[in-house]
């Protein structure tokens, strides 16, 4: 038993040296696109809380109902307690007369697993609105990233294995797919996966058509194609009804890079013509393995009696998780 023991110990030691203790954090606790704010109470009453607000409680694009990015919960420092410290999404305010330099500060993992903590350390509360205006697009990509790759993490650990390889024969490369998502349609260029249930659909297309034009990644070209593919693929409950693009809100694109892999994220609202059906989408587009074909994967929600963005945002990070399978391969 002695033995046992000294065995025991030297293993938890040796854990510990190589970074082991990360793996003794509990799990983060909170609802998704929920975040923490730490700030006292006479800031979050005024001008830094509005801005905070602004930021990170604005608008969520796309939606038909109005839906805030993020949900706030407003936490003084004397009260930021264990309860608080383990949640999964974490914004500290630090306003103190010493901080003269004033900076924002991107932490993983502090007192939970995954966690994100954004630290904002400013003397007072004018540096610190214009830290927020300064660095509010990448506070915004933190959070959304962190978001994003719990849900990527949880959909490859309940993966269903039977779909991705028939996306990557057609493709050359697949998203990953949590389970409850079916194969719907299948042909040379298409494929249609979703998630359905009696009042959800979230929904997975990849599409593909020939690279032509020099200007192939403009809102046009993209739209043009995506209503032409949709209208063959993705027909409605009735005759002469099928998907298309909303032309009452404009569509709008953003040129990204993620792991290596530059797309056109394309952001819009789906409609189904003749019809009353609706709802937000999110495509990428990016150039095939040989450069000879466009490849589209988009995202899409319908749910009508709930309120969306968490629906969105869960598969619209299925779209973040594409691997070429040459890549997988190698792995």
């Amino acid at each position: 038993m002695r033995r046992l023991a000294i065995l025991l110990t030297a293993v938890l030691a040796l854990a510990s040296c190589k970074g082991g203790t990360k793996a003794l954090l509990p799990n983060v606790s909170g609802k998704a696109g929920e975040v923490i704010i730490v700030m006292d109470k006479d800031n979050w009453e005024g001008n830094l809380g509005v801005e905070t607000r602004n930021l990170l409680a604005c608008d969520c694009p796309y939606l038909a109902q109005l839906e805030p990015l993020y949900s706030l919960v407003s936490v003084a420092p004397g009260g930021f307690a264990d309860l608080f410290k383990v949640h999964r999404n974490i914004v500290v305010f630090d306003i103190a007369e010493d901080n003269e330099e004033g900076s924002v500060g991107y932490l993983h993992d502090v007192w939970a697993s995954p966690q994100c903590v954004i630290n904002v350390k400013a003397s007072g509360e004018e540096q610190a609105i214009a830290l927020l205006k300064d660095n509010g697009k990448t506070i915004v990509s933190a959070l959304e990233q962190a978001e994003r790759d719990r849900v990527i993490a949880n959909t490859i650990r309940y993966e269903d294995r039977n779909i991705a390889p028939q996306v990557e024969e057609i493709f050359g490369g697949s998203p990953h797919f949590p389970t409850g998502y079916k194969l719907k349609k299948k042909s040379s260029d298409f494929v249609w996966i979703a998630d359905e249930k009696q009042y959800t659909i979230q929904g997975i297309f990849v599409y593909r058509y020939p690279s032509r034009v020099a200007e192939e990644f403009t809102l046009d070209n993209i739209i043009s194609h995506r209503n032409a593919i949709l209208k063959d693929n993705v027909p409605g409950m009735f005759d002469g009804t099928y998907m298309t693009t909303s032309t009452a809100i404009s569509p709008e694109t953003e040129y990204l890079r993620y792991k290596g892999r530059d797309f056109t994220q394309t952001r819009g609202y789906w409609e189904v013509e003749n019809d009353y059906m609706g709802g937000p989408f999110v495509s990428h587009s990016f150039y095939s393995k040989d450069g000879m074909d466009i490849i589209t994967v988009e995202a899409f929600v319908y749910a009508p009696k709930y309120d969306k963005r968490q629906y969105l945002r869960q598969v619209e990070s299925i779209l973040y998780s594409w691997e070429w399978a040459a890549e997988e391969d190698k792995n």
